[in-house]
């Protein structure tokens, strides 16, 4: 018996709809729809634009809907930490968002970083848990924001959760998603109310939480009718509704012997364990513990990822489109690699990725020669040594942080597992490998949504087993391509 789900999946850049059939010994997906996901920037801020994401998913279901109309499950994931504030949601499906959501890039979370440790340093919060410092995390964001606007909500949800919210008129958090507020007890997966509290934070805010395979809600009536589930029956499923913990499901692996690197936007250095690592090693090395798909852990980096490059062609194309008054052809990213593959990697430098200075949009390449000429070496001196400069400090940063993540987990290991965009980088694979003296097994590329619905399809009955069974059929069905170290 095979069956078809409808996955949604939100990226940092750009979002998408697939549809998967899924059966014993069956793993198809179908895009139906593609659209960009791009930040506004208004006078208080950058935001999403929540409401135009929601309006291209609706629309990609009615089109998944349309040539599918037998979908039995919707399921949504996104990247994590940004929220929407709601008013009226604990009564029903008429909650009112204060607001658009702020990104995780805006510069307002330094104020929040600095009222959270002056009560609770790194290090305590560490011990409660386990998430590495990064200046973004939910619950700086929280502290950060207006009080008046706080007082006004009673509840916050992650951008997946939302999404479901407006689905189903239910208002629930996905555990893998809420492991990276900041705000989740690991030692009974509940929220740390206490700690909420103590940071200004209401408690109250923090809405039930559901697990992945869940079911979250039916579709509202007038959501059905809107996209043509009228009489499907289809229900929305919670999933791994963070984007990385829909992936490492997706990744082709045996636990105990790889490193995964989920590499698209972000890259996601890490290994799966049984429970979180909270060790002084740990918190030394900013390794963060978040939630998988059957109560598994993510122990994990994040790595700068594929933005410095994709925000350093931007650049580029700008300059292009304004000495040719807007006529500029886009770059073409498979030309740029090869290229960059001709220029020899002891010609480039190998820079931080992590800096913070990488973080924000902007001028990448400019930010690299400050850098360099910080550290005494020479730049690159063309788009290829760029190029070919990010390349080798992705992999460089990804190889040490894949060691870092087997000893901090007592992981032997025998391969990196390379799913998501970075997975069709043949150079940076390649070097990724020569770093790391590691086999690369690269692929699936569109893990994360594979990932999604395999958990949908499994609560559905159309497959059965743990993870290590449904890795099993992405093995069989989408082998990867494998790099070894020269």
């Amino acid at each position: 018996m095979t069956g078809q789900v409808a996955a949604v999946d939100l990226g940092a850049t750009s979002g998408r709809v697939i549809v998967g059939r899924v059966g014993a010994g069956v793993l198809e997906t179908t895009t139906v729809a593609r659209f960009p996901n791009e930040p506004v920037a208004t006078a208080d801020g950058l935001h999403w634009n929540i409401l135009g994401l929601y309006a291209a998913a609706l629309d990609g279901l009615r089109s998944a809907f349309t040539a599918h109309p037998e979908i039995r499950s919707i399921g949504i994931d996104s990247w994590a930490v940004d929220y929407g504030l709601l008013r009226g949601a604990r009564r029903g499906s008429e909650g009112r968002l204060l607001g658009d959501p702020f990104h995780y890039r805006d510069a307002r979370t330094a104020r929040g970083v600095d009222a959270v440790h002056a009560r609770h340093p790194h290090a305590d919060l560490y011990a409660r848990n386990g998430l590495q410092f990064l200046p973004f995390t939910t619950v700086y964001q929280l502290a950060a924001e207006d009080p008046a606007v706080l007082a006004a909500a009673d509840t916050v949800l992650l951008v997946p959760d939302l999404l479901a919210y407006w689905l189903t008129g239910t208002a629930r958090a996905e555990l893998t998603n809420a492991s990276t507020t900041g705000l989740l007890d690991w030692t009974n997966a509940r929220w740390d109310t206490a700690l909420a509290d103590d940071l200004g934070i209401p408690a109250a805010l923090l809405p039930p939480l559901i697990a992945p395979g869940d079911t979250v809600g039916a579709l509202r009536p007038e959501v059905a009718r809107s996209v043509g589930a009228g009489g499907s029956g289809a229900t929305v499923t919670a999933v791994g509704s963070h984007d990385t913990a829909s992936a490492v499901v997706a990744v082709p692996m045996r636990a105990e012997s790889a490193v995964y690197i989920s590499c698209g936007t972000w890259g996601l250095v890490g290994v799966e364990v049984a429970a979180p690592v909270r060790t002084a090693a740990a918190l030394a090395a900013n390794f963060t513990n978040e939630g998988g798909v059957d109560g598994r852990v993510r122990l994990l980096h994040n790595v700068m990822g594929l933005w410095v490059l994709s925000e350093t062609i931007r650049g580029w194309e700008r300059e292009d489109a304004a000495r040719s008054s807007g006529t500029a052809p886009a770059i073409d990213l498979p030309v740029l690699l090869a290229q960059a593959a001709e220029v020899p990697a002891s010609a480039v430098p190998v820079f931080d990725v992590n800096d913070p200075r990488f973080l924000p949009p902007g001028d990448m390449p400019s930010r690299i020669d400050a850098w360099c000429d910080e550290h005494g070496v020479a730049p690159p001196r063309s788009r290829a040594g760029y190029a070919r400069a990010i390349v080798e400090s992705l992999a460089q940063a990804f190889a040490e942080a894949g060691r870092t993540a087997a000893a901090l987990g007592g992981v032997d290991a025998q391969a990196i597992h390379v799913v998501g965009g970075g997975a069709l980088n043949t150079l940076l694979c390649q070097r990724i490998a020569d770093r790391a003296g590691l086999p690369v097994l690269a692929g699936p590329v569109e893990a994360t949504a594979l990932g999604n619905v395999l958990v949908q399809a499994r609560a559905q009955g159309l497959v059965t087993g743990d993870v290590e069974t449904v890795r099993g059929l992405v093995a069989q069905t989408h082998a990867p391509r494998r790099y070894d170290p020269r």
